[in-house]
């Protein structure tokens, strides 16, 4: 479903949808004709077809009346084992100049904290991959 950007104020954007269409908290919207992936996750259901977003981008060069198309579906990132040691953006993009890993599944970057009773009492250290962070800075579970 397409929708046009109505407001801009900073990293803020609000998008109108038409046809009574209105996209789910923490869907991901795809800005067309942007000189680079444009990204907006949605915030807040405003009424009247119209949502405010936050832009998980640079929005340079972004302006009032631009297409933008709903994914349906929430921002994803890769996960599992062949994404320990890398370092990716928010969108699930790799920044350490290697090629995006092939994983079996993508996961939402919003999702249910554990079960409490899925938890564990023992302290164990949490691996970040990152040898300098597990050295300097280590972290438990």
């Amino acid at each position: 479903m397409k929708g046009k950007i109505t407001k801009i104020i900073g990293v803020v954007v609000d998008v109108k949808f038409e046809a009574g269409y209105v996209p789910a908290v923490y869907d991901a919207l795809d800005v067309q004709g942007h000189h680079e992936k444009l990204v907006l996750e949605v915030q807040q259901q405003l009424g009247d077809g119209t949502v405010r977003t936050i832009a998980m981008n640079a929005v340079d060069g972004l302006k009032r009346g631009m297409d933008v198309v709903a994914t349906d579906s929430p921002i994803r990132t890769p996960v599992g084992e062949k994404v320990l040691g890398r370092m990716f953006n928010v969108l699930g993009d790799p920044i350490d100049g290697l090629e995006k890993p092939k994983t079996e599944h993508n996961d939402p970057i919003h999702r249910e904290a554990p079960l409490f009773k899925d938890l564990t009492t023992k302290a164990e250290l949490f691996e970040t991959g990152i040898k300098v962070v597990d050295l300097i800075a280590p972290m438990l579970k």
